[in-house]
Order: structure tokens, then sequence, then C-alpha cells
């Protein structure tokens, strides 16, 4: 099934005829990759600027780390990092803005300040998420994950994992339809690194065609990610390009949207792929 071309978010239409980055703009103090960087409203705004002056198609704002093994934030202070961002790259940036949580009333607090799409790695399973979504106009992105930040790198454990991860993702896409959420709101993400070993990620890569038969956009977020560096070594700031072959390979085989942290070069690497793929 041909996945559909244009994602409606928000106050935006987005053509997904060529692949679309999403800038990662984390405004937390511990995020596996670029923790504390950018935690005051400040350094996040402009660095959210700087990624749409590099070529960013949409922003990614999250305040808590859902990295592995990652302490959960409350309520109180995930909305007190993210709303201040929002409400300012709102008014400041002509780019859609994403809303990276799970929990329905940041999803409910951020798009009142202009968020645009809710980016949730639960894929609205929590009590109220998909209410939340379905009343409002925003884009969302459904997310696989096995177990939770805490837990899910233990020992993750699939019969099928390109088999189970579509099974999940259709259905989770049902049930938002379900609530009243067209699908041309909906994008749908493997969930890279989230409950998955070595083995199981690159099998989803390998597979990304299966994933796309389902008939929706793809977002895909290898950027940094362990998986890099245990093919390719080194840390997390030495991923950029691994990083870049992967963000390449996705689009190649189907991926409408990365989400990255070194936008510049994806998008430059993306600009390739484009007009090699027509």
């Amino acid at each position: 099934m041909r996945a559909h071309s244009q994602f409606i978010c928000g106050r935006y239409r987005l053509n997904l005829d060529r692949p679309h980055v999403m800038g990662i703009v984390n405004v937390t103090p511990d995020s596996f990759s670029d923790g504390g960087k950018f935690s005051s409203t400040n350094l996040a705004v402009a660095h959210g600027l700087q990624l749409i002056a590099e070529g960013a198609d949409i922003l990614d704002v999250g305040g808590e780390s859902t990295r592995p093994g990652a302490t959960p934030v409350s309520l109180d202070e995930e909305l007190s990092r993210v709303i201040p961002v929002i409400e300012a790259l709102h008014a400041r940036s002509a780019v859609p803005l994403s809303i990276d949580t799970y929990k329905p009333e940041v999803m409910r607090a951020a798009i009142a300040a202009g968020a645009d799409i809710v980016n949730d790695i639960r894929a609205l399973q929590e009590d109220g998420a998909l209410e939340v979504v379905a009343n409002s106009d925003a884009g969302v992105c459904l997310m696989h994950m096995q177990g939770t930040p805490q837990t899910m790198q233990i020992n993750p454990s699939y019969t099928d994992v390109v088999e189970e991860v579509k099974q999940f993702l259709t259905d989770r896409m049902h049930a938002a339809i379900a609530h009243g959420v067209a699908r041309e709101r909906i994008v749908l993400d493997p969930g890279f690194g989230f409950g998955k070993t070595t083995a199981h990620n690159i099998a989803l890569i390998q597979h990304l065609e299966a994933l796309a038969d389902i008939g929706q956009p793809l977002l895909v977020g290898l950027s940094r990610k362990s998986v890099l560096g245990k093919i390719a070594g080194g840390d997390e700031q030495q991923r950029l390009h691994a990083g870049l072959a992967a963000s390449v390979i996705s689009a190649m085989k189907g991926a409408k949207i990365v989400r990255v942290h070194d936008v510049k070069a994806t998008v430059d690497a993306l600009k390739m792929v484009a007009v090699v793929m027509g």
C-alpha cells in the first residue's frame, strides 16, 4: 500500500513526496546525547531557531528523557520545561512544532501553546491521550516500545520483531482512527532502540518497506543511538557518519521523516536521496 504523501498537522499540510527532517530540541538535563546543553528556555529556543536555519522541516521539543533507565519527570516539571519553549518557537518560527510526550496533560497544554504534532512513545495508550489528540487538529506520531524506558533494554524479546511491530502500529493506528483522528494526521515510528537489541534494530531497518506497507508515513529516529555505536564504534558525539548512513538508508526504504540531532548534514544527505529517488 502506498503511504499518504501528505501529513496534516495543526497549522500545516506537509507534502511528503521528499524526506523531511525533524530536528531535536531536548529541554532536559539528562538526555543521552545532549542532556543539559539546551535545558534553559532561552538556550532551547535559540537551538530550535538554529536548526530551522540549518533546514529542519519540523522541530520536536521534549522535556523528559526517554533514554534507557531514565528517571521519570513529574507533570509540573515537564510542563515548566516545554511550554515556554513551544510558546516562544510558535511566535518566532514557521515550521510545525512537535511535543515529545506521553502525558495527556502535557499534550493538551502544548497544543494550546502552539504545538502542531504529538510525538508519543506510548502511542496514545495513556488514559485520555487518544481523546486529547482526537479533540484537536494536531498530527500524531505513534511509536512502538516494548516495556518502559526504565525496563525496555533489560531483555527485549520477540518471535518476529518486524511482524510484531507492524501489528502493534496497525492496531494503534486503527484505535486513533476509531477515536476520530483522520489517517492523514497519523505517522508511525518503529521505535528504534526502544526495547530492541542491535539485531532487532537491524531487522527493522532491513524490512522498513514492510512497515511502510501499513499505508502511513514512517518516522525513523536513529540519530546517535547506541545501535550505531555498536556497529561503527564511537560515543554519542562520534556517530554522525553512521547516523547519516542510517538516515539515507531509511529514506530510500520508505521513511518520510527522520528525527535527528545533526540537521544540516542530514538535510544535505537527503537532498541527494530526493534527487536520486525522483
